[in-house]
């Protein structure tokens, strides 16, 4: 009985937590290389109540934090590994190499510049495991996890939602709170991930990512009502409360928490640049009731 009042503490304070909290996006992705070191320590220097790691597998089985499928983008794979590309048709059709981050281990992926394509000064900078996130991170704020293309992994016969259920308890993060709120905060734009994460981590809030392709289903009475089920919030894309703002007050009454994505500013971006993304913010929290949202400036979060 005690242990069932305490999960429904821990579900009430992520749907109705005293204040609104800010989720540095992909750490202070604004400032520094996502999901780096980096990105991290600058995101607890700004403040951050969460930090947000994305998770996939390594071909050995350790989680670690990158947002892409594949490591094209973010380092330098293709100058040091450039026979290990998988080809497959790209957007426009033609062949395209993609490097996935699942082919690797985790010795090889640490050899990577995680840095050097956002800036030269952080050249030598490495992807992070979820363990290296969780020291940096755990008793100074909040892990918010995403789960990355966890449908894809588990065709692949990689257990993705186990490996983070036994990270976490192996942490001491099932049930853990950190300045008064849940010291983790799990979430996927896969419902079927979600759902597997509610039955594996019942402690630990989970919020449904949305989409505009999923909004139809995920946005009405009904979905919400399913997504309630299942789900402690909902994390529409921006735009889909900007289009109907009445989102945020059915996703309330439905018992979910609203936490949109992504607030940023361009890069280098003026006074005036600053100071709008930072009106926007206020406008998302005090006039709608957002109750969190994901920034890549954690700095200009209005307190």
């Amino acid at each position: 009985m005690r242990r069932a009042v305490v999960l429904m503490a821990l579900v009430a304070a992520a749907v109705s937590p005293s204040r609104p909290f800010l989720v540095a996006h992909r750490g202070a992705s604004g400032y520094a290389p996502e999901h780096t070191i980096a990105a991290y320590t600058l995101a607890l220097e700004q403040g951050a109540d969460y930090v947000e790691q994305d998770l996939t597998l390594t071909s050995d089985g350790v989680l670690v934090c990158l947002h892409d499928d594949t490591l094209e983008r973010t380092t330098d794979v293709e100058t040091r590994f450039p026979d290990r590309a998988v080809v497959e048709p790209g957007p426009d059709g033609q062949p395209a190499r993609r490097w996935y981050a699942n082919d690797f281990t985790l010795a090889e992926i640490k050899t990577l510049d995680a840095g050097s394509w956002f800036d030269p000064t952080f050249a030598g900078e490495r992807i992070p495991t979820f363990e290296e996130a969780i020291a940096l991170v755990k008793g100074k704020a909040g892990l918010f996890p995403e789960l990355k293309s966890p449908a894809r992994l588990n065709a692949r016969g990689v257990d993705v939602e186990q490996a983070v259920a036994d990270v976490l308890a192996k942490h001491g993060l099932r049930d853990a709170q950190v300045k008064g709120r849940p010291a983790v905060y799990l979430q996927s734009f896969e419902d079927r991930s979600v759902r597997r994460l509610a039955t594996l981590l019942p402690a630990v809030p989970r919020t449904l990512l949305i989409g505009a392709k999923d909004a139809p289903r995920w946005l009405a009475p009904d979905g919400l009502r399913e997504a309630k089920t299942f789900a402690t919030a909902i994390g529409p894309a921006r735009g889909l409360i900007e289009a109907r703002p009445a989102i945020v007050a059915e996703a309330h009454a439905a018992g979910l928490a609203v936490v949109p994505y992504t607030f940023r500013t361009a890069r280098g971006a003026d006074a005036g640049g600053r100071e709008a993304i930072r009106a926007d913010m206020r406008r998302f929290l005090v006039d709608l009731g957002v109750d969190g949202l994901f920034t890549d400036n954690p700095d200009l979060f209005p307190r």
